[in-house]
């Protein structure tokens, strides 16, 4: 099936979860800080900085999410840790179970797509790391999301993997669970393979950097 036909199941998936909460043409803004605001004439960014916070509550959040979810894949103009990251904030693992399982669908369908590619065609999901940050945003394990990247042994998944070596900060101390896992000698081996396997292609130098980095 066309990867970009499964993420719109996902997409239809996340609506039937949130039917149930009909979008409000207008958002109550905080009483001390916000005015009103109407969700036709704003801008989706904006909104996003403050929805649930100094504007709507988590009636809102719910019923904007399948918009902003649809927006993320099809065009540039949102933040991913931003949309993501009010998840955590709405306690949504206190959901219900056909809402989470929605939200849970949708971010495996997505990073799928993303993986799938190179370079990547996921709309505001610019690249691996900017998906990873995002679910890290959630307070959640981005460690199913590796194990799914750790099993996609296609010649995009590794072109992503190389990027991502190759954008890393080896001088920080400070590192995620995505940077330790990349920095391991199974990416390094991986990244060995890929090497052999498209050495004549344009892009062998890009694994053969990322390899030298992870060796050093």
């Amino acid at each position: 099936m066309d990867d970009a036909l499964i993420v719109a199941l996902a997409l239809a998936r996340v609506r039937r979860a949130f039917a149930r909460y009909p979008r409000r043409p207008v958002l109550e803004g905080c009483p001390h800080c916000r005015c009103p605001v109407q969700v036709d004439q704003h801008d989706l960014f904006s909104l996003t900085l403050s929805l649930g916070n100094t504007v709507g509550d988590r009636y809102d959040v719910k019923s904007l999410l399948p918009l902003l979810l649809e927006r993320l894949v099809a065009s540039e103009e949102l933040d991913p840790a931003i949309v993501i990251g009010m998840l955590p904030r709405e306690h949504w693992r206190t959901w219900p179970h056909a809402e989470q399982d929605a939200v849970d669908g949708y971010l495996n369908t997505v990073w799928r797509w993303l993986l799938a590619a190179y370079p990547p065609q996921v709309g505001s999901f610019l690249d691996a790391p900017t998906f990873l940050n995002a679910v890290a945003a959630t307070g959640e394990d981005v460690g199913r999301y590796l194990d799914i990247w750790s099993n996609t042994p296609s010649s995009a998944a590794d072109r992503h993997l190389a990027d991502a070596v190759n954008g890393l900060h080896f001088a920080s101390r400070n590192s995620s669970a995505f940077d330790i896992w990349l920095r391991g000698d199974v990416i390094r081996d991986r990244l060995y393979r890929a090497f052999e396997r498209d050495h004549a292609s344009s892009w062998a130098d890009d694994f053969a950097r990322a390899y030298d980095l992870l060796r050093i």
